[in-house]
C-alpha cells in the first residue's frame, strides 16, 4: 500500500460543496476514497471531476430520505468493500425569527434533516461494517447547538441534539467505533451566506482570529477525527470558531 492510498473509504453526506466538500478534499488528499452524496446530480457530478473519478463516487438523494441512506450504503459497500468514516454534515435550516412564532412544521424538518438522518446513517453503517471492523463517526454540529442563537433557535435545538447523539453513540458503539463531533462558527459557504453576505468585514471583526471559517478549517479537523492520532478521543465535540466564544468572557 502507497502513502497515496490508505485504503479507507468514508462516506460524507451533504459533500457536493462547502464544508462537506472541503472534508472530502481533506480526506481524498491523505489517500481515502469517499462516497458523497448531495440533493443536486450536477454539483454532485461536478464534486467527483473535482476530488478524481477514481477516488469519489456521488450518491444524489435527500439525507432525510431513508430510501436514499439505504442507497449510499449499499453503494459504498458494493464499489469500495468498506466503509471506515462516516461524516454527517448534511443540514438544513429553512426557518428564520423568533421562538415564539415557530412553525412546528419547519421544526420537525429541520430535526428530520439535521438529527434523525444522521442516526439513520449510523444505524446502517454500523451494521454494514463498522460494528466488525472498526472506524469512525463525526457529526458536523454548531456553535449554534451549544449557546443561544437568536432567529435561528430551531436550528440551533437541532444542533444540541446531535451534540447529545454523538454522546449516545460514542458510548454504544465503543470500543469499535470513535464518535465525534464538530461544532464551526460562521463558514464562508453558500449555505451561511445570509450571516455575513454583504458584510464579511464586519462580521470578522468580531472574531480573535480576524476572519470567517473556510471549509479547509472543518476539513482539517475532521481528518484529525478519523485519524490515528484521535484514537483515544470519542465523544467530544470539537469547537472550531476561531475563538469567538473568548467573547463571552466577563469583562
Amino acid at each position: 500500500m502507497t502513502a497515496q492510498d490508505s485504503g479507507k473509504v468514508a462516506l460524507i453526506t451533504g459533500a457536493s460543496r462547502g464544508i462537506g466538500f472541503g472534508i472530502a478534499q481533506a480526506l481524498v488528499a491523505r489517500g481515502d476514497r469517499v462516497v458523497i452524496t448531495g440533493r443536486g446530480e450536477d454539483a454532485l457530478k461536478e464534486a467527483v471531476a473535482a476530488l478524481g473519478a477514481d477516488r469519489a463516487l456521488g450518491i444524489a438523494g435527500k439525507a432525510h430520505d431513508e430510501a436514499h441512506r439505504a442507497e449510499a450504503v449499499e453503494r459504498a459497500m458494493e464499489t469500495f468493500g468498506r466503509v471506515d468514516f462516516l461524516i454527517n454534515n448534511a443540514g438544513t435550516n429553512p426557518v428564520f425569527g423568533p421562538m415564539a412564532d415557530l412553525d412546528l412544521g419547519a421544526a420537525r424538518k429541520v430535526y428530520e434533516t439535521n438529527v434523525l438522518s444522521a442516526l439513520g446513517f449510523a444505524q446502517l453503517t454500523w451494521k454494514a461494517w463498522q460494528r466488525e471492523n472498526g472506524g469512525a463517526i463525526v457529526n458536523i454540529a454548531s456553535v449554534a447547538g451549544i449557546s443561544a442563537s437568536p432567529f435561528i433557535g430551531a436550528y440551533g435545538m437541532s444542533k444540541a441534539a446531535l451534540v447529545n447523539l454523538t454522546l449516545q453513540l460514542a458510548h454504544e458503539f465503543a470500543p469499535v467505533v470513535r464518535v465525534n463531533a464538530i461544532a464551526p462558527a460562521v463558514v464562508k459557504t453558500k449555505f451561511a451566506e445570509a450571516l455575513y453576505e454583504g458584510r464579511e468585514a464586519e462580521a470578522a471583526a468580531a472574531y480573535p482570529l480576524g476572519r470567517l471559517g473556510v471549509p479547509e478549517d472543518i476539513g482539517g479537523a475532521a481528518a484529525f477525527l478519523t485519524s490515528a492520532q484521535s484514537d483515544w478521543v470519542t465523544g467530544q465535540t470539537l469547537v472550531v470558531d476561531g475563538g469567538i466564544f473568548l467573547n463571552a468572557g466577563v469583562g
